[in-house]
Order: structure tokens, then C-alpha cells, then sequence
């Protein structure tokens, strides 16, 4: 049998590395393929390797539909578009002969061994480090994103199988193994900590190419992962470094191109195309995938297909009982067509107030205007059922929770910050459009946490309250703030954004609050999917050692 793990953690440096290569392709004597000895011999190598890296870890945006963010398992988010896979069958599906739970696996390990080979190499003593700047400076650049990298996947990892094996080093045909070892999950986070703390030294504040981690990204991870071993005071540090660095700010006044939207906010414009990044004036972004329609790599993110709500499909009842029609038309202002693959539950659409702007149809959709063919141009005039004129409003109805036996609703409200599509195709699967990863609400959140668990609610409550004000939401008091307030507010302020399941697995919250708030996912989920099982396959590869398979499965 092949080994697996030499296939999932397979060197990637030729299909990755073409991106930035400096070699000129007329070159006499070009190498036959590029692979790291001839792309890792200077600064511009590793930038293009750099580049191959950071390739790799977007593709979060496609990976997190699949199992991170918004499976069955969580309190804001279930399932409503009806499939055959683990999202859709929790309970039979969700096993160790689960493709999906193997093609994350195998994806997180290939980004595990890219960092390490541009970590290996980096360490050639003939690298000329010249080009651009300082060589000291640039060597440890490229090393410090790297370890960042590697820290995220390790991250990642734990929350998702717990004990893993966590190489270090360059794996190539060479060092071949069949006996790996399952490395206790306290260790890989330490692991991460330090990959972290020598990283944070050396990103610069603002990313080095856009796309990469900024300083204050990898500060907020390392926060993050300080609360996760339970060590509050050090997460508090860290995310004061975020903070109070100038170079970082809460968006609190309109901008960009939306600005002048009269049904805009503040809180909304930032996941608009166009807004997302830094360079567009979004200084509260810590670090945004990028995406570009018409690329030599056309993988987009799914972020949009399965989020945005299957509107076409809504059959809207005519008035006086007449025959309803599927009214609603494709078009880029509702984003492409969406799949509702993983829809918010009833409690997240209910859990704001009626003027918080995080809840407003510009962020929130909750209703739909019936548009003719100039309002919806390019794109067709919506049908109209009987009764109804231009200009009418929709309604999105969420009076009754998803459940096994209530779904694939079309009706459903859901969140906009993952639209975006292909302007010229209505039918794309992907969406083109860039996307906010890491933001600094999130820094001041996990502050927050970091305040209750060091005993003082009363600047939780303060420093919650600077993200809740930003939205129009009410302020709450001290006595208000608990462990369950936190993960309301993150889940007001970051749907979509966080990997929810890594969140509540992190508080040791998420069996609890699934079960009560995810009447759909909650039906089949048990203490045994707090992880999830190592892939079969992977265990079956282990030949000479014993690889051993987690509780319950």
C-alpha cells in the first residue's frame, strides 16, 4: 500500500511555486522541473515559495465549508440544501471512512509540509538573501511566515483530531516513515505558541505582499491559542499589542465604494467587494484571502454558494390564493446563486436587537424588493406573482427552527458577507470576491474573554461594549458578562468569519450550546464528535507502529 502520509503531506513546491518565479523562461539551460533545489536559492525563490504557501492556506475558504465552520455540529449554523454527505447525514456519515474528514486532514498536512521545506531550505548557507533589503531581515521574514503557517495548521489540527503527529521538518522520499506517533495536544499548541512568538517579531505590521498574515493577525492567533491552554493574563498581553497599535482600528464611519448607500453601515461596508482589504481603507483587517476572477488559479472560494440563501427557489405565493412563482432572478447584487448549503439557526437571526446595524438587510438579508428589468439590470426582471408590483417587498420567514423534518427553505434569512460571484455567470460555483479572515473585533473579543477569565467582568463588559456601541447595540453592564455572553457576541459580531466549531470546542461549550440552539444538528451529535476520527486510511498507512484511532470510533 502507498504510504499515505507520503502522499498527504507531499512536497507541493512544483505545482505552487510558478507563481512570482524570477527565472526567465528563455534560459539555455532551464531546469526540467521546479522544484526547491532550483526556485530555493534566493530571497525571490522563497517569496514565489511564499507565495505557494499562502496559495495553500486560502483554500481555508473552500476546507472550512467542509468541516470547520458550519457543519451540522454548531450553535449558529446548520445545514439547509439538501446533499448526501456528512454535512446533510451527520450521524451515519460522520466516520472514519469519511472522504471529506480526509481531504481537510490531508490538506492541513500539506500545508504543515510546505512551511517546513521553505523552513528547511531557508537554512542553506549558499541562499542569497541580498536582493531588496537587510539579508538577516529578509531570512527571518520568510521563516517567521512560515512558522505562523505552520502554527495555524497545527492549530487547526488539534481542534479537529487532538493528538497528532506534528514533523518538524522538510518530509520527502528520503525520510519515508510508516511509524508515526500521535503527539499529546497540550504539545502541539505549545508547539504553535512558539511558532507564534518568533513569528510576531519579524511580520511586519502591515503584510509583506497582500494576502499574507499582518503582525497583528498572528498576535490575535497567538492570543487565541494562549486561552486555549488556559494562560488568560499572557492572551490578555497579546491582544493589548493588537490594540494598541496605531496601525490597526475598529471601522466606525461609512467608506469605500458602498459608502453612499443609504442602507448602508460602517459594520457592512467592510465585507463588501471592493472594501475587504487593508489598501482599500478597511484598517480593522488583519488578514484577507485573496481571490481574482480570470487567474492562471482559477479556484475561487465557496464562501458565497454555500452561505447565500437559495433564493431562486423560493416560490412565492400569489395573493388571493392564486399560484405562486419562483420570483426571484440571479443577479450580483444578491449575490449569484446561492446553495444555503449551511444556513444561521433561528436563535442566531433572533439573537440581535432590532437596531443593531449587524442585523440590518444590508448585512442580514430579511427581505427581498421585487425588481424590474432596469433595477435588476443586467440581469432579468423578477417575476411577479399575482398581485404584486415593483417595488413590493418579500419577506425571509425563520418562525420555526430548522430541523430534520423543516429545511431546505428557501425563505430563510441569512448573512451577506459571503457574496460575491462570477458577474458574467450567474450559474458559477465559486465566488471570486476576497475575504476577511482575521479582523480586530475579534482581537477585542477574545480581550474580553481574556478579562472575564482573569476575574474582572467590569472590563469585559467595557471593552465588549466598544464592539456593541460600534453596531448600535445596546450596552451592557458588568453583571451581564459571562463565557455565554462572549460566544453571543462573537457569533453576532463573526459569523462566517470564525471557525465556530474551534471556538466552542476551545471553551468546552460546544456539545452544550449546539444541543440547545441547533435543533437540526443537534439530533444526531454525542460527546464521541467532540473530535473528529482519524481517517481509516491513515491509520491503515501507519504499518509499523500502531496509530491509534480516537475514543468512540
Amino acid at each position: 500500500m502507498k504510504n499515505l502520509f507520503q502522499h498527504i503531506i507531499r512536497v507541493t513546491l512544483v505545482v505552487f511555486l510558478l507563481t512570482g518565479c524570477s527565472k526567465d523562461i528563455l534560459d539555455e539551460n532551464p531546469p526540467h522541473i521546479l522544484a526547491g533545489e532550483t526556485i530555493l536559492q534566493d530571497y525571490a525563490g522563497f517569496e514565489a515559495g511564499l507565495n505557494g504557501l499562502y496559495n495553500i492556506a486560502r483554500h481555508s475558504r473552500w476546507q472550512s465549508e467542509k468541516i470547520e465552520n458550519a457543519i451540522n455540529g454548531v450553535d449558529n449554523f446548520t445545514s439547509n440544501y439538501r446533499r448526501s454527505d456528512i454535512f446533510w447525514n451527520w450521524g451515519p456519515t460522520n466516520s472514519p471512512d469519511d472522504d471529506d474528514l480526509l481531504e481537510t486532514f490531508a490538506w492541513l498536512y500539506e500545508v504543515v509540509n510546505f512551511a517546513n521545506t521553505l523552513i528547511a531550505r531557508a537554512e542553506n548557507p549558499d541562499v542569497d538573501w541580498t536582493i531588496g533589503g537587510d539579508p538577516a531581515n529578509n531570512k527571518n521574514r520568510v521563516i517567521a511566515d512560515c512558522r505562523a503557517i505552520r502554527a495555524w495548521a497545527y492549530r487547526r489540527l488539534a481542534y479537529g483530531w487532538g493528538d497528532v503527529p506534528m514533523p518538524l521538518e522538510e518530509y520527502s522520499g528520503s525520510t519515508i516513515r510508516t511509524d508515526w506517533e500521535r503527539t499529546p495536544v497540550l504539545d502541539v499548541r505549545k508547539q504553535a505558541i512558539r511558532d507564534y512568538k518568533f513569528a510576531q517579531q519579524y511580520i511586519p505590521d502591515e503584510a509583506s505582499l497582500q494576502g499574507r498574515m499582518t503582525k497583528g493577525a498572528c498576535q490575535t492567533l497567538l492570543a487565541e491559542m494562549y486561552l486555549t491552554i488556559g494562560k488568560p493574563d499572557s492572551a490578555l498581553y497579546w491582544c493589548d499589542q493588537v490594540i494598541s497599535n496605531p496601525a490597526y482600528a475598529l471601522t466606525t464611519a461609512r467608506y469605500g465604494v458602498f459608502r453612499t448607500d443609504p442602507n448602508g453601515s460602517a459594520f457592512g461596508d467592510r465585507f463588501k467587494e471592493g472594501n475587504q482589504n487593508r489598501e482599500d481603507g478597511n484598517k480593522e483587517a488583519l488578514w484577507v484571502f485573496q481571490f481574482q476572477i480570470y487567474a492562471v488559479d482559477e479556484q475561487g472560494n465557496q464562501m458565497s454558494r454555500s452561505v447565500t440563501g437559495n433564493y431562486n427557489q423560493w416560490v412565492i405565493p400569489g395573493k388571493g390564493g392564486e399560484t405562486g412563482k419562483r420570483a426571484l432572478q440571479y443577479t450580483y447584487e444578491r449575490g449569484g446563486r446561492g446553495k444555503s448549503y449551511f444556513t444561521p439557526t433561528k436563535w442566531w437571526v433572533d439573537s440581535y436587537e432590532d437596531q443593531d446595524d449587524r442585523a440590518q438587510n444590508y448585512i442580514l438579508r430579511k427581505y427581498f424588493i421585487l425588481n424590474n428589468a432596469a433595477a435588476n439590470a443586467p440581469y432579468p426582471a423578477d417575476l411577479l406573482p399575482a398581485g404584486y408590483a415593483y417595488g413590493d417587498t418579500v419577506k425571509c420567514t425563520w418562525s420555526a427552527p430548522i430541523t430534520a423534518s423543516h429545511r431546505s427553505l428557501p425563505d430563510w434569512p441569512y448573512s451577506r458577507k459571503g457574496e460575491g460571484t462570477d458577474p458574467a455567470n450567474m450559474g458559477a460555483d465559486f465566488s471570486w470576491a476576497d475575504q476577511i479572515y482575521i479582523r480586530l473585533a475579534d482581537t477585542y473579543l477574545l480581550k474580553a474573554e481574556a478579562q472575564l477569565k482573569t476575574g474582572r467582568p467590569d472590563l469585559a463588559a467595557t471593552t465588549i461594549n466598544v464592539i456593541r456601541q460600534r453596531s448600535n447595540a445596546t450596552p451592557i453592564p458588568a453583571d451581564s458578562v459571562d463565557i455565554d455572553f462572549i460566544l453571543d457576541e462573537r457569533s453576532r459580531e463573526l459569523i462566517i468569519e470564525e471557525e465556530r466549531r474551534g471556538t466552542l470546542l476551545r471553551t468546552r461549550k460546544w456539545i452544550e450550546r449546539t444541543k440547545k440552539y441547533n435543533k437540526f444538528g443537534s439530533e444526531n451529535i454525542t460527546l464521541r464528535d467532540t473530535l473528529f476520527p482519524i481517517p481509516q486510511d491513515v491509520i491503515d498507512a501507519n504499518l509499523t507502529k500502531e496509530f491509534p484511532q480516537n475514543p468512540g470510533w
